[in-house]
């Protein structure tokens, strides 16, 4: 029975597969034609295989009863017309720390990037140079690691927190471990978070993107796709994306973007509006895909004060003009040089703003409160953490990334209106307080760390940018604002 099964795969998957092969040529003799100017892309051309392996196939009359979903998604994708199946991806060796025996097959539940390098060894080398490869590693130690773990949650799963199993590491990835039983540690699997550290020691998990099991091209282009983790009130990147001009354009021009082109090349295969694949990894006239999304990106607006992105990397680190001279040429597919080089002056204009105006002398101050000795060792237990943690990590991102993608409202009302709520009316009064609680103290380390902080909001508040606050406009400014005051009381106050 199971020879016929085999056979019947391998007849019908071999005529796909020579099918394919014919579509394919006449595709790559298209795509050379059109895209003479598209820069050659390093991965190797991957060749179905004659068959379907006995193995797969065994594995597929099986799965069709038990997991017809499973089987129906597949049979969907290119690794189905391919004679890609089950086992070329789940095969293990016994000496695998996930391996597990399963029927009569050895295999590994987890399919980690180190089995897709297998085909995809460009994919895997860009995606590994990522930040999304780190993502596991880089949230360890930090402010928000520290609220999921102890402030919103306690060590109550197996030694874990609930918060940080079904929160952080969804996103940033579990490292995920294999009992003495050989079962996968539930703390740490399911998981699909982009920089999943697994039992073989690589990195990161393909399906975060490319949803299994048809790993659909036109679903991982979606904005959708991203949105999965990027979205929420500190990094709200999906909702400011749909309320750009290019969000907008795509959800009114889906059927004209032609997602599951395998070119896909911005302002040739569609020009209806980019998505997040388009500006961080898809094809143009002049660059060919990466898997790496922060190649093209020049500022970090992730840090509570922004950087430019090879300022704390290593030596060999891709320069940030390079970087930024790359993601202007994807923005020239569809706009002038001039369009795209104003937005860069009006999106670094904010940052700069929101660095020197806001996030330094927040910096600044908390580094004063702490050496003065007027805040304690432990983080989030001082309602002026909170205040400065929601005025970068929120608010403060909210205006710099709503900048980056020409969402006003996100820049402005939920972006820099709430920075300067915050500090003008919680972190600055919380400053004062804690200044007279210094000057209060019997202590003279406390009294003397209190002047330092007392002299140095002093000389923040009596900058140029904050001296409104004093009241200390000058004449030409005041006048200048009593006169729009006027102008606008005439227009919407008639008397």
């Amino acid at each position: 029975m199971k020879q016929l099964i085999v056979n019947t795969y391998s007849t019908g998957f071999a005529r796909l597969s020579k099918k394919l092969a014919a579509l394919f040529v006449v595709a790559m003799l298209m795509t050379l034609g059109s895209q003479a100017s598209l820069a050659v892309s390093k991965s190797k051309v991957i060749k179905p295989f004659n068959n379907m392996s006995k193995e797969s196939a065994t594995c597929a009359s099986c799965h069709k009863k038990e997991n017809p979903s499973l089987y129906q998604q597949w049979g969907r994708s290119k690794h189905f017309g391919a004679n890609v199946g089950c086992y070329e991806c789940h095969k293990a060796d016994a000496a695998d720390a996930d391996a597990i025996r399963h029927k009569d097959f050895m295999i590994s539940v987890i399919v980690s990037p180190k089995d897709c390098a297998n085909c995809h060894t460009e994919e895997v080398k860009q995606f590994s140079e990522s930040k999304h490869s780190n993502g596991a590693a880089s949230i360890e130690g930090s402010d928000d690691h520290f609220l999921a773990e102890m402030v919103e949650g306690a060590m109550t799963f197996n030694n874990q927190s609930p918060m940080t199993v079904s929160g952080c590491w969804q996103c940033h990835g579990s490292k995920v471990k294999v009992l003495p039983n050989g079962d996968l540690d539930p703390t740490t699997w399911p998981n699909t978070g982009i920089g999943r550290i697994n039992p073989d020691g690589s990195k990161g998990a393909c399906t975060a993107c490319h949803q299994r099991h048809e790993f659909s091209l036109g679903q991982a282009r979606r904005p959708e796709s991203c949105g999965s983790c990027h979205l929420g009130p500190n990094h709200p990147q999906k909702e400011i994306y749909d309320q750009s001009k290019h969000g907008i354009n795509f959800y009114a021009n889906q059927d004209k973007m032609n997602l599951d082109s395998a070119k896909w090349v911005a302002g040739e295969d569609y020009d209806a509006a980019p998505t997040c694949a388009t500006c961080h990894m898809s094809a143009t006239t002049e660059f060919s895909i990466t898997h790496n999304t922060g190649e093209r990106i020049s500022w970090n607006l992730r840090l509570p004060v922004s950087e430019k992105v090879d300022s704390f990397e290593d030596e060999e680190a891709k320069p940030w003009l390079l970087r930024r001279k790359d993601m202007k040429g994807v923005c020239k597919s569809c706009h002038s040089a001039n369009m795209v080089n104003n937005f860069y002056e009006q999106f670094d204009a904010v940052v700069n703003l929101y660095n020197g105006k806001f996030a330094q002398p927040g910096v600044e101050l908390m580094k004063a409160l702490k050496e003065g000795g007027l805040l304690t060792e432990m983080p989030f237990d001082e309602a002026i953490e909170w205040t400065w943690f929601y005025l970068w990590h929120h608010e403060g991102r909210r205006a710099r990334q709503g900048a980056s993608m020409q969402a006003p409202d996100y820049t402005q009302w939920h972006g820099m209106a709430e920075v300067s709520r915050r500090f003008y009316t919680e972190m600055v009064p919380q400053v004062k307080a804690l200044i007279e609680k210094g000057q209060k103290s019997d202590k003279p380390e406390l009294k003397a760390g209190a002047e330092k902080v007392r002299q140095l909001l002093d000389e923040i508040l009596n900058r140029d940018e904050h001296k409104w606050f004093l009241g200390k406009m000058s004449e030409e400014m005041k006048a200048h604002h009593a006169t729009q005051r006027e102008q606008f009381k005439k227009r919407y106050l008639p008397k």
